[in-house]
């Protein structure tokens, strides 16, 4: 089943670990609100260290709140400067391999 994406690309100035950090705060966040079942079947996350990205699955509710919350993090830790976001068509990422 196609899945509905947003691709982060860090700048040089974020350092990937702390990136993937705040990713991890998020996941925090969002099983805080949606609980732990629900987070670990519908929070999808592939981080591809070498390009500098992270792929988010948006095609749930938890998965856009993740997005949500992941974008508000980032902006606030980083600037909005430090990273671009991008919707990824379904069908245009390749599939989940190194989830977070």
């Amino acid at each position: 089943m196609p899945r509905e994406l947003y691709r982060y690309v860090f700048s040089r100035q974020v350092p990937l670990t702390e990136a993937i950090a705040t990713l991890e705060l998020t996941l925090i966040a969002v099983e805080s609100l949606h609980g732990e079942a629900r987070t670990r079947m519908d929070a999808h996350c592939t981080v591809r260290p070498f390009e500098r990205t992270l792929d988010v699955d948006a095609s749930t509710h938890l998965g856009q709140a993740l997005n949500q919350i992941f974008v508000g993090f980032l902006t606030r830790e980083f600037g909005a400067s430090a990273y671009s976001v991008t919707a990824i068509a379904p069908g245009a990422a390749p599939s989940s391999d190194g989830d977070a």
